[in-house]
């Protein structure tokens, strides 16, 4: 389990996990998966290597209560899931009116219990802010499903969010805005919610653990900064730079790039942040 409490200099702590989208992938077998391991117990092994994974597949298919029951169960009790919500619900032409659908994402979702991480909502490319119809769907995600507490992170990917009315509308529903790091997406670090998730695409095959060392502690420092309240004023913002004090729960996933290399670019933030 690579997850620790960070502890700042009045004593608040904030968690920072690091992790990697998904566990299935055959280019980890005898890499990151052991010779011999089989597929079953992947996840298994995976949640003892890394604090957190993304689940990308609801986005193609929600699956039932059961479905998440069961994944949980084969993960340490203090393991998290962040789950990505289903394309039919986020590709909608008018997000106000997926209530129905976000409810019945829900129902699956929450039967991780304590395991329940943060839900990302990843917008189209195509989708232009609509500060009307935003705010609505804003609207539609609850603070609790089930009895089980939820946390929301919105992934904005048209040039049109980079705009203050989307951070005012942001924090006045308590949803993070997930810093990418993206080549080909809009990148803001602005913080927007109670918790920060930032999704890291630049892994490379040459690179052992996915990106170089120094890279990787500049990545462990930022986490840090984050996990004690502060907002590191070297990635891109849209408005001012926001140093609140408030200790912050971290999430930081390496997606797609030399996907072969991010369970280890995972392990290695973690160790550089001193958590693993």
């Amino acid at each position: 389990m690579a997850t620790k409490h960070v502890r700042s200099d009045d004593g608040a702590t904030g968690d920072i996990r690091t992790g990697m989208g998904g566990w299935v992938f055959p280019p980890w077998r005898g890499v990151f998966y052991p010779e011999g391991l089989v597929q079953k117990r992947e996840l298994e092994y995976a949640s003892r290597k890394v604090g957190a994974i993304e689940i990308n597949g609801t986005y193609y298919r929600a699956p039932d209560a059961s479905t998440y029951e069961k994944w949980a169960a084969q993960t340490p009790g203090d393991f998290i899931f962040s789950v990505k919500a289903p394309r039919l619900i986020v590709q909608a032409r008018a997000l106000a009116g997926t209530g129905a659908r976000v409810r019945g994402f829900l129902d699956g979702a929450v039967a991780l219990g304590e395991r329940l991480g943060p839900l990302l909502w990843q917008f189209m490319p195509t989708r232009r802010f609509d500060p009307d119809d935003v705010a609505a769907f804003l609207d539609l995600l609850p603070e609790k499903h089930g009895g089980v507490a939820l946390r929301h992170a919105v992934e904005v990917r048209h040039e049109s969010f980079m705009d203050e009315r989307w951070l005012d509308l942001a924090r006045e529903r308590g949803v993070a805005t997930v810093f990418t790091d993206s080549p080909k997406y809009p990148s803001l670090a602005d913080l927007t919610g109670p918790f920060v998730y930032a999704r890291l695409m630049r892994s490379v095959s040459s690179e052992t653990n996915g990106y170089p060392a120094a890279e990787l502690k500049k990545w462990a420092a930022r986490a840090k900064t984050w996990a004690e309240g502060g907002d590191p004023a070297d990635l891109p913002h849209i408005g001012a730079v926001q140093r609140d004090g408030a200790p912050k729960d971290v999430f930081i996933y390496f997606i797609s790039a030399a996907k072969e290399r991010n369970p280890a670019a995972a392990v290695a933030l973690a160790r550089h942040a001193g958590t693993a």
